[in-house]
């Protein structure tokens, strides 16, 4: 995926979403920030601007005539972005709210391809590689000079070939609870084991939001419900039989996963490195962290008790806090 990107300053059909401070004159997809700082224990008042962009991208080999891919990001301040975010599979840019309100930093959070307000590919080839084709385009365009890229799971592989293949983007890559074998440790774990990655191979359509919303506090008992609804608000749309959807696409499962290629992806890395694992999480393996520290013999690697996977969700403050000593300290 490259070529000179398209920007669009709001998506077709649909008035484009912002947020100024606590002041919203109407409803919006930003709304639940204010809640959300609340049980942060934030001023709602210190929530930045916010606004929802997006950029079109044509596809390698595509012939002129094509539909453009479109990216969809969330903008977070009016400064240059000083961080790049990019979500795990079946999430969205929202995933990262909590840890953004808390660092109060200028960045950039983007839907990855097929995720969120993104669009699907007709191949839905949504790996590692291809990713990372699409958000460069994004991050040349919005935040070229970040200080870091932080990925957590899927956006964190897409992080590893980013950083490997387009270095001079990833001045830090921060990788949260994954390594090129988590697809392999994640096959062998039962549904439990997953949390809430198991809901990506679940039922596809519900009855209801509430029905969506049950299933995802099943999944997750050990976080808030009030902010379990909100992920899920953000992560499903309406469909024109009133029945209710994932807002995300599913793989291909006969595509190839390149567990190889991310490998050497990462003895291809030069730049600092912060790997952040959940305690309570198998998504990295003994045996991965040891395949990572050798590859990379200068890895800082940080586990974060009372988190699993998403640590982003589970414990925001303690993320945030790592991510302000490595990236924001580091960069003065």
């Amino acid at each position: 995926m490259t070529g000179t990107p398209r920007r669009a300053s709001a998506d077709p059909g649909r008035q484009a979403a912002s947020h100024a401070g606590a002041a919203v004159p109407e409803a919006s997809e930003f709304d639940s920030l204010v809640e959300a700082a609340d049980e942060l224990g934030l001023d709602p008042r210190s929530i930045p601007p916010i606004a929802r962009e997006y950029i079109d991208v044509a596809l390698d080999g595509a012939a002129p005539s094509a539909p453009l891919q479109r990216l969809s990001l969330l903008r977070w301040g009016s400064g240059e972005p000083e961080l790049v975010l990019l979500h795990g599979g079946g999430q969205n840019a929202h995933t990262w709210d909590l840890v953004l309100l808390l660092l109060g930093r200028p960045a950039v959070a983007i839907d990855l391809p097929g995720h969120g307000h993104s669009a699907w590919r007709a191949d839905r080839d949504y790996g590692p590689v291809r990713n990372a084709d699409a958000v460069a385009i994004a991050i040349e365009q919005y935040a070229p000079r970040a200080a870091a890229v932080i990925g957590m799971s899927l956006g964190g592989l897409t992080t590893i070939h980013l950083a490997a293949t387009r270095p001079k983007l990833v001045r830090r890559a921060v990788l949260v609870d994954v390594a090129p074998g988590s697809p392999q440790a994640a096959a062998a774990m039962n549904a439990e084991q997953r949390g809430t990655v198991q809901l990506t191979r679940g039922p596809k359509v519900f009855d209801s939001r509430d029905e969506m919303v049950e299933a995802a506090v099943a999944a997750a008992p050990q976080r808030a419900a009030s902010a379990v609804r909100r992920g899920v608000v953000h992560n499903s749309h309406q469909l024109p039989n009133g029945r209710w959807a994932w807002r995300y696409d599913r793989p291909d499962p006969g595509l190839p996963f390149p567990t190889g290629e991310l490998w050497e992806d990462v003895a291809r890395m030069t730049m600092p490195t912060m790997l952040v694992t959940g305690a309570d999480s198998r998504f990295v393996t003994d045996a991965d962290k040891a395949e990572m520290t050798h590859h990379l013999p200068s890895i800082r690697v940080e586990t974060v008790a009372g988190a699993g996977h998403t640590v982003q969700s589970d414990q925001p403050k303690a993320l945030a806090a790592l991510i302000a000593d490595f990236v924001v300290r580091a960069k003065g």
